[in-house]
């Protein structure tokens, strides 16, 4: 009897086992399906993913999934929108004009400045009009050629000064230096350019010489000068001076020759000097 109720329990526990089985397998878990969607590049702005934290929050959900949950499209636009387009020149501003001459400083701005140590800008583009031709090319008057007692006539700088003011008016026409000075053991000499309402016209290296150290602030002074007489031949100002033929008969009708002796050692020797002007004096004595 034991036997058969022994029996009898065993097959009630498999039963039981196997309907439980039977549930447990009846049972589906449902697992959410994850879609991936591909993110799209992108092609403005770059961004960089900070490491998220691994935190869950209140409704099980942690920061890092979250994260990836963001629409990327959102977010690059709102970069767009945030930061401005980058403003790229025109091919027409970063292209320098073609008649542009070497040394020019050529920009956008109302800054524009040419480099007259080095251009030869506006050099024989076009000539001055009538008035200031005939201003230029005026005959020199006798009464502003003085001479030297060596027998060189010459015109004075501010004469030269003078008919590029009327010709051009005061602040038309400059002097640009072109080198640094030289100054040698007795000269002192620096290049200059000549430019008249912004143009090149004449080019020259003046001069002067010294005899003492403290005489070079003088010196360079004078060597402007120079320079500015030589510019002013390449206008036709005074370009008699440079006419033998002028010089010959000028000498002739205006100037004398005449024996003087020095004050000092009695050597005598012929000087040249105006008519119009005084007799020597000192050192020479006529």
């Amino acid at each position: 009897m034991s036997f058969l109720s022994t029996n009898a329990a065993r097959l009630g526990l498999r039963a039981t086992h196997s309907s439980r089985t039977a549930v447990v397998s009846l049972r589906t878990y449902a697992t959410a399906a994850r879609v991936y969607t591909p993110r799209k590049p992108a092609t403005n702005t770059r961004i960089t993913k900070a490491p998220a934290s691994t935190a869950v929050n209140g409704n099980g959900t942690s920061n890092a999934e979250i994260i990836e949950s963001l629409p990327v499209d959102d977010i690059v636009e709102e970069f767009d929108q945030e930061i401005p387009p980058e403003s790229v020149p025109s091919s027409a501003s970063l292209t320098t004009s073609q008649t542009a001459f070497p040394g020019d400083l050529v920009s956008g701005g109302d800054n524009a400045a040419t480099d007259w140590s080095k251009s030869y800008y506006g050099l024989s583009t076009q000539a001055f009009s009538k008035d200031i031709t005939e201003i230029l090319l005026a005959p020199i008057d006798a009464m502003d050629v003085e001479m030297k007692p060596d027998g060189l006539i010459y015109l004075p700088e501010i004469k030269y000064r003078r008919v590029l003011n009327k010709a051009f008016g005061p602040g038309a026409w400059g002097l640009a230096p072109r080198s640094e000075t030289n100054v040698g053991p007795k000269v002192v000499s620096r290049e200059y350019a000549l430019v008249c309402q912004g143009r090149l016209v004449a080019i020259a290296r003046g001069e002067q010489e010294y005899f003492d150290p403290s005489g070079i602030p003088t010196a360079t002074e004078a060597c402007k000068s120079n320079a500015l007489m030589r510019c002013c031949k390449d206008l036709g100002i005074a370009s008699e001076l440079w006419d033998p033929r002028f010089i010959r008969e000028f000498k002739t009708k205006y100037c004398v020759e005449v024996f003087a002796e020095h004050t000092l050692t009695k050597k005598k020797k012929k000087l040249w000097r105006r008519k119009d002007q005084p007799k020597f004096d000192y050192p020479w004595k006529e």
